[in-house]
Formats: structure tokens, sequence, C-alpha cells
């Protein structure tokens, strides 16, 4: 594996047609909540074979956007949130190609490369990426005409831990943690999960509750988010397969049961082969899950 710092590897993905048009800083000013950060403690990106850029010890949160072309454009945005068991993130594997599929289809992907939770660089851990996935969508309604996007279209997507952070979002989102002096909504309007973690009680991705929760049995409940979808959670499209022996498949299946029983719009597609972690592409089947997604999002007028 080939280790490059952060400036090189945008320059290398820059020439790969893999980066977007621009990379924010997702807080205009200080963090909320940050220490100050360890001399050792640096952002580091790994190239894996076959699987794109990993990135590990976040502590500077970006917004990395990928517009499509203007005449293609469809109002419509999505916040991307890779997964990487809160202890990395897979942003080459689970978010690049994905805003860049996104972007083809006329939706504003926003890739949000989160703070992973770390006592280290944050006075509550349990705080820190859900700060950074509401301070996106606070960002995108506030300046959504900057954008050309629809603030009443805006969704997010999340694979595997950032699955778990994406519905973090769908069921906690007026847990205000950011400043939010407008008071606008942080309700996504519909929400991807992507083999996601779900609960940290049931079935649960042990490294991804104990990175984020510890033993605090409060925070486990808290998290568990099937445990808290009502009828304002918003519509959902899960993906998952059935013999995922990372994140059980049935993460998915408490969140979907939890959905219909609040009868929400819900949509949820169970592979029987594909394990965990095939990104865009699960090699066991021919169907294209991001077209099943598409044909989803248009059914519902999210396109």
């Amino acid at each position: 594996m080939k280790y490059l710092s952060g400036l090189f590897m945008t320059v290398l993905l820059s020439a790969n047609g893999l980066m977007a048009q621009q990379v924010l800083p997702l807080y205009p000013g200080p963090i909320p909540g940050a220490k100050p950060t360890p001399a050792d403690y640096q952002e580091t990106t790994v190239m894996r074979e076959g699987r794109g850029a990993g990135i590990s010890k976040v502590s500077i949160p970006t917004l990395t956007v990928y517009q499509p072309a203007k005449d293609k454009a469809n109002g419509t945005a999505v916040i991307v949130c890779p997964g990487g068991g809160y202890s990395g993130l897979a942003i080459g594997h689970e978010g690049y190609p994905v805003a860049e599929r996104f972007a083809a289809m006329g939706v504003t992907a926003f890739v949000l490369k989160y703070r992973l939770p770390s006592d280290e660089i944050m006075q509550d851990r349990s705080v820190g990426p859900l700060q950074d996935v509401e301070q996106a969508i606070y960002t995108l309604r506030k300046d959504a005409s900057k954008w050309g996007i629809n603030p009443s279209k805006i969704g997010v997507m999340g694979f595997s831990a950032g699955g778990h952070l994406a519905s973090s979002l769908t069921v906690h989102y007026k847990d205000v943690k950011i400043e939010n002096k407008e008071s606008l909504s942080l309700r996504p309007d519909f929400s991807i999960l992507i083999y996601p973690v779900i609960s940290f009680t049931e079935s649960e991705h042990k490294g991804s509750a104990e990175k984020l929760a510890g033993a605090n049995t409060t925070l486990r409940q808290y998290f568990s988010n099937d445990k808290h979808v009502n009828t304002e959670t918003p519509p959902t499209f899960l993906i998952h397969a059935n013999d995922d022996m990372t994140v059980p498949v049935q993460n998915s299946m408490l969140f979907n049961q939890a959905l219909v029983k609040a009868k929400v719009k819900a949509e949820m597609h169970i592979y029987q082969a594909g394990g965990h972690g095939f990104g865009l592409k699960n090699k066991t089947t021919a169907e294209d899950w991001f077209k099943t997604l598409e044909n989803w999002m248009r059914g519902n007028q999210f396109l």
C-alpha cells in the first residue's frame, strides 16, 4: 500500500479525473467541540488496490462537490457519507465514484469527509460525526441557490458506518448540535442506506458501536436508530446482502420494520449474496442497484 500526503492525493485524484470541482471546508469558523490536534494526529491517505483512497485520522472535515453539467442538473442534491467502521473512510470506494454516478444523472453530490470519533481531538467523541452531517445539510440548505439546488430535495446517503451516520441524521435531525441561527430544518428529504449499521443493541457492528458509544448504555440506545423512527422520518431506500458477515442484514430489516410501522415510504432490496462493502457493484448479480435507486427516486419525485 502506498501512503500519500493529502495535498499530493488531491493532485493525483484530479489527474485521474476523480476529484470534483471544489473541496470546501465544512465549517466557516472553528470546528465545534474540537480539541487542539496533537502533532502526531495527522490525516493519512492510503491507496488500496481496487478500492481507491482510504482516509484515517480526519480532524478537518470537508465537502467535496460534484456538480452535474448544467443541461442535466435537476436541482436534487445528496450528501454522501462513506463507510469505514468509524475508524476510517472508504472515500475512494464509497465516496467519489458514487458522487460521479449521481452527477451523471443530474444530481449535485457532496462527499462528506467527516471527523472520526476520537478522544484525542474531540471533547465528546459521540457528537462529532453527527455535528458534521448536520453542518453539511445546514450548509446545503443555506447556500442552495449558490449550488442551483432545490432546498426541498436534499437527501443523505451512507454506506456501512456512513449508513449509521446517515440514519442518525434521518432520525435525530431535531437534536441540533451545531450553530443554526436561521433555524433551518436539518431534516433530509430522503435517505439512502447501503448495508448500513443501524443498531448498537441488536446484531450490531461491534467496532462502530465501540468507537462511537463505548459502553455507555444511554448512547447505545440513542444510536440504535431503528428505535427513533416516527411518522416524520424521511422516505428511505435500503440495500443489503443476506450473507453480510460484517454488518448483519438484520440492521436494515430492523430499520425497514420501524419505517413500515410508522407508515413511512420505504423500499428495501436484499441480495442473496454480495457480502459487505461491495460499493457500487455487487458482483454476484447482474442487477445495477444504483439504477434501481434512480427509479425509486423518480417514483417519489426526488428527481
